[in-house]
C-alpha cells in the first residue's frame, strides 16, 4: 500500500505539470506521499527510500522528453537514452528521499504538528538542489505558471514562495487528515500554527497587483521563422536567410503609417548559427537590411573569444547605421548541449549536442528604442538571478532568444514557457519571447501569456514595450530570502529535535 501512495503521489504530480497541466492537482498531489512519510517515521531509511522512489518517478515522468535530443541528435540508441535519463532521475531523486528522511525524523520527534513544518523543509531541499545541480527545473512553483493569480506571488518570494504555499497546503490538508481519522489531537500550538497557514495564503492571495504606465518605447517585431534542425546546407542556408528578412521587411510595410517610435526586429536563436563577427557578407547583408528599414537588429550569433579561440553563444544588436551597438555572452550554458561538464582533458572526448561553448561573464543591457532590456538565452530563463540583476541594473523588460527544436514536440515547449512566467512576474518585467519553433509569447509583468505563436509554424509578431515606471518587487530587493529562512528553520528544528525542544516535543 505505501508503494502505491507513493506511486499515486509522484504520477498525480507530474499531472500538474505541461502537457497535461492540470495545475490545481499540485495542492493535493503531496497528501498521499507526506501520509507514507507519517506512517514509517519511526523508520527513517525507509522514509529515505520511498522518497528515492518517489522523487525517481516524478522527474523522469517530467522529464522524459530529454531523450529526445539524445536519440535524434546524439545518435544514442533509444534504450540507453531512456536508461541514461532515468539514472539522471535517480540522481536527482535522491533530493527528495533527504526530505522524507527528515519529515520522518521530525514526525517523530515533535508528532503530527511536525508536518507544518513541511514547507520549510521542502523550500529548503529545493534550494539546495537548485545549488548543487545547477538546475530546478520542475521544482513544484512551476505548475502552477499559467494561473497568473498564484504565480504573481513570486514577486514577492520566487517561486520558492509559491511552492511553499503549494506544499502547505498539501501539509494542513495532511494534518486535518490525522487528526479526523487518526484521532490525533491537535493542541492549542497546533491551532494557532493551522490558523497561521490560512491567515498568510489568503493574506497573500488578497494582495494588489502592480501596473506599469510608462510611456511607450519600442515597437518589436518578433519572427519565429520555424528552422528545420537538420539538413541545413550551404543553399538552404541562404534561402533561410533571405526569407528572415523578407518577413521582417513584410511586417515592416505595415508600420509606416502608425505613430513614430522606435523598431526593433528580433531574430530567436535557431540552427542558423549566424556568426557576424567572423561572416562578411552577413555584416553587409544585415547592415544595409537595418539602414534601409531604418530599424535595429537583435539577434543570436555565435561571437569569436579571443582569450580561448573558441565562440560564445552571444546576442548582438546592430542599430539603423548598421553598427554594432551591443553584446551579451551566455553566462549560463547547457550541460552537455553547449558546454561538457567534465575535467578539462576530458572535454574533447565528450561529446556535446552543438559545441563548447565559452561562458560569459556580463549581465549587458541592450537599449532598445527608449527603454533598456535584459537578454536571456535558451534555458537562461530558468535562472531567476540572471533576470533579477537586470531589473537591478534598470531594464524595463526582458527579452528571451531560444530554440527548443532539439526537444521536439514535447512538454518541454510549455515547460520553457513556464520559467519565463515566473521570471516575468518575479522582476514585474514583461518578458518577450523570441523562439525558432515556438512558444514565441508576450508575457505580461502580472504573468498573463498573450498572443501565443503556434509551435512549429512560421509566424511573426508585432508587441509594443514601455519603459518600467514601477517600484522594484519584493523579490528584486531581497532575493531568495524565503530560501535562506527556509534553511536556518529546517536547520533550527532538527538540531533542536534530536534533543529535545521544550513545549514542542512530541
Amino acid at each position: 500500500m505505501k508503494s502505491l501512495l507513493t506511486l499515486l503521489s509522484a504520477l498525480l504530480l507530474v499531472f500538474a505539470f505541461p502537457d497535461f497541466e492540470r495545475w490545481w492537482i499540485a495542492w493535493i498531489a503531496l497528501v498521499p506521499f507526506f501520509w507514507v512519510i507519517y506512517k514509517v517515521k519511526d523508520f527513517k531509511w525507509q522514509a529515505l527510500f520511498f522518497g528515492w522512489i518517489w522523487g525517481t518517478l516524478f522527474f523522469f515522468g517530467s522529464c522524459w522528453w530529454l531523450t529526445y535530443a539524445l536519440i535524434h541528435y546524439g545518435g544514442i540508441p533509444a534504450v540507453l537514452a531512456y536508461l541514461f535519463i532515468f539514472l539522471g532521475a535517480v540522481f536527482v531523486g535522491f533530493f527528495k528521499a533527504i526530505f522524507a528522511f527528515f519529515l520522518a525524523f521530525l514526525l517523530s520527534k515533535y508528532g503530527v504538528r511536525a508536518v507544518l513544518v513541511a514547507p520549510f523543509l521542502w523550500v529548503s531541499i529545493e534550494f539546495l538542489r537548485f545549488q548543487v545541480t545547477g538546475n530546478n527545473w520542475n521544482a513544484i512553483a512551476y505548475s502552477q505558471a499559467f494561473v497568473p493569480y498564484i504565480a504573481s506571488l513570486a514577486s514577492v518570494g520566487g517561486i520558492w514562495l509559491v511552492g511553499f504555499l503549494v506544499v502547505l497546503v498539501n501539509s494542513s490538508l495532511v494534518l486535518m487528515l490525522l487528526v479526523f481519522f487518526e484521532k490525533k489531537t491537535l493542541d492549542f500550538m497546533g491551532i494557532v500554527a493551522l490558523a497561521f497557514v490560512i491567515f498568510v495564503f489568503f493574506g497573500l492571495l488578497f494582495r494588489s497587483q502592480i501596473e506599469n504606465k510608462g510611456e511607450l518605447a519600442a515597437k518589436l517585431i518578433v519572427l519565429q521563422p520555424n528552422v528545420p534542425m537538420s539538413g541545413l546546407d550551404y543553399y538552404l542556408w541562404e534561402e533561410l536567410k533571405g526569407k528572415h528578412i523578407k518577413k521582417a521587411e513584410d511586417a515592416l510595410s505595415a508600420l509606416y503609417l502608425e505613430e513614430e517610435i522606435p523598431r526593433v526586429v528580433i531574430f530567436p536563436e535557431s540552427p542558423m548559427n549566424f556568426s557576424y563577427g567572423r561572416d562578411e557578407s552577413l555584416r553587409k547583408l544585415f547592415g544595409e537590411f537595418t539602414r534601409q528599414n531604418r530599424v535595429s537588429l537583435l539577434f543570436n550569433s555565435a561571437e569569436p573569444n579571443p582569450e580561448v579561440g573558441n565562440f560564445f553563444n552571444s546576442a548582438v544588436m546592430i542599430d539603423e547605421r548598421g553598427q554594432k551597438v551591443g553584446q551579451y555572452d551566455k553566462i549560463f550554458l547547457v550541460p552537455f548541449g553547449e558546454y561538457a561538464p567534465v575535467p578539462s582533458f576530458l572535454q574533447d572526448v565528450v561529446p556535446t549536442i552543438v559545441g563548447n561553448f565559452a561562458f560569459g561573464k556580463e549581465f549587458d543591457l541592450f537599449s532598445i528604442g527608449r527603454a533598456k532590456a535584459g537578454v536571456m538565452i535558451c534555458f537562461e530563463s530558468h535562472f531567476p538571478n540572471l533576470s533579477r540583476q537586470y531589473a537591478i541594473q534598470g531594464a524595463d523588460f526582458l527579452i528571451e532568444l531560444t530554440n527548443d527544436g532539439y526537444l521536439g514536440r514535447t512538454p518541454v515547449l510549455r515547460q520553457h514557457l513556464a520559467n519565463a512566467v515566473f521570471r516575468a512576474v518575479e522582476t514585474s518585467r514583461p518578458v518577450v519571447r523570441a523562439t525558432n519553433v515556438g512558444i514565441t509569447a508576450f508575457i505580461t509583468e502580472e504573468g498573463f501569456v498573450l498572443d501565443e505563436a503556434e509551435p512549429y509554424t512560421e509566424a511573426v509578431r508585432i508587441w509594443k514595450v514601455r519603459k518600467n515606471d514601477t517600484k522594484p518587487t519584493f523579490y528584486v530587493k531581497y532575493g531568495d530570502w524565503l530560501a535562506f529562512l527556509s534553511l536556518i528553520l529546517s536547520f533550527f528544528f532538527l538540531v533542536f529535535g534530536k534533543y529535545g525542544f521544550g513545549g514542542f516535543k512530541r
